[in-house]
């Protein structure tokens, strides 16, 4: 009886909400060190720590992605990306311009986003939920999702406020990203095999 009320009561609670400029004078005040965190909509989310079948795939999907699109972009992996929504999400991979120097002062902003990667098993829902309504509401043209649990790729494509239009699965096949037409991805490649 005493855990049913308590669960309701801190269900009620609403999180004290912080900007972008107060989270990195706490991440440089080093108060989340030996957390693993991440900024959404202004409240800080602990990570769930990564599988052995999440860190494999995202750093073999990185070699791959390095040396299909090469010196066009820069991949990052599990850095964050600075978001006018109050967030900054740390996901998997980012595909982001090539601006180095620029990274020395801040993250990639949205416009600096090709698309973002996430491999996803415990973190699943917040990767399909919140972290797909961020990132459409900041119009970040697609976002891919490798759902461990059943090995698919789900890519959101086509932003409008904080909902992607569409939404396709694959299993197998290539997939063009948006920003670059000509590059064929080997779905196979971005799955746990």
């Amino acid at each position: 009886m005493t855990q049913a009320l308590q669960q309701s009561s801190t269900a009620a609670l609403v999180p004290a909400r912080i900007t972008i400029e107060q989270y990195h004078r706490m991440v440089d005040a080093g108060v989340w060190d030996g957390f693993h965190v991440e900024l959404l909509n202004g409240v800080v989310v602990e990570m769930p720590p990564e599988g052995m079948p999440h860190a494999s795939r995202s750093t073999t999907t990185s070699e791959y992605l390095r040396e299909v699109l090469g010196r066009q972009v820069q991949i990052r992996e599990g850095h964050p990306v600075t978001l006018s929504s109050g967030s900054e999400p740390e996901p998997d991979i980012a595909i982001v311009q090539r601006v180095q120097d620029s990274y020395l002062s801040h993250h990639p902003y949205p416009e600096n986003i090709f698309w973002l990667i996430e491999y996803a098993d415990t973190s699943l829902d917040k990767d399909l939920g919140v972290k797909a309504e961020i990132y459409a509401s900041e119009g970040i043209l697609e976002y891919w999702v490798i759902n461990l649990k059943k090995n698919v790729l789900i890519v959101f494509r086509d932003p409008v406020d904080a909902t992607y239009q569409s939404r396709q699965e694959f299993v197998s096949g290539t997939i063009h990203p948006l920003r670059f037409p000509d590059v064929a991805i080997d779905v196979i490649r971005l799955l746990v095999q």
